[in-house]
C-alpha cells in the first residue's frame, strides 16, 4: 500500500506533536521548525502546519487563511473504542459526538487540541 499524507492546520505545533504521539499511537518523524512537523502511523503521514507556516500555511491571492478545524478527517482504527474513549475523556479530550453503533462498525468524531476532527473506527467483530 501507498503511504498516504494528509496535512493539518494546527494552531501549536508542539501541542499536537503531544497529542497525536501520546494518545493515537503516532511516532515523530520530523520536526525540523516550529511550525512544521511530520508524523506516521502506519501508512499514513500526518503533515501539521501553524497558519502562515512554510508554503501550506500561507494566505491564499483572494485573502483567506489556513485555519484548524472542519468536518474532513482522519479515520483511525481502534481496537477497544470504549476503553479508547474512555482513556482519553480522563485527559480531558473533547468529542463532538457518542459512540454511534451501527452494522459498519462503532464510531466516534474527537478534536485534536486545535479543533481538526478525528474519528475513531472501531470495526465489527466477526
Amino acid at each position: 500500500m501507498n503511504i498516504v499524507n494528509v496535512r493539518y492546520i494546527v494552531d501549536d505545533v508542539a501541542e499536537a506533536i503531544a497529542f497525536y504521539t501520546k494518545h493515537l499511537d503516532f511516532q515523530l518523524d520530523m520536526h525540523p521548525a516550529p511550525g512544521f512537523a511530520r508524523l506516521s502511523r502506519g501508512n499514513l503521514r500526518l503533515l501539521l502546519n501553524a497558519p502562515g507556516a512554510g508554503g501550506a500555511g500561507q494566505t491564499m491571492p483572494d485573502g483567506r487563511q489556513p485555519a484548524p478545524g472542519g468536518w474532513n478527517r482522519i479515520q483511525l482504527e481502534v481496537e477497544d473504542i470504549a476503553a479508547k474513549v474512555d482513556a482519553l475523556r480522563e485527559l480531558g479530550a473533547q468529542f463532538r459526538n457518542d459512540i454511534v453503533v451501527g452494522n459498519g462498525g462503532k464510531q466516534i468524531l474527537l478534536d485534536d487540541p486545535a479543533g481538526n476532527c478525528i474519528e475513531l473506527f472501531e470495526p465489527p467483530q466477526n
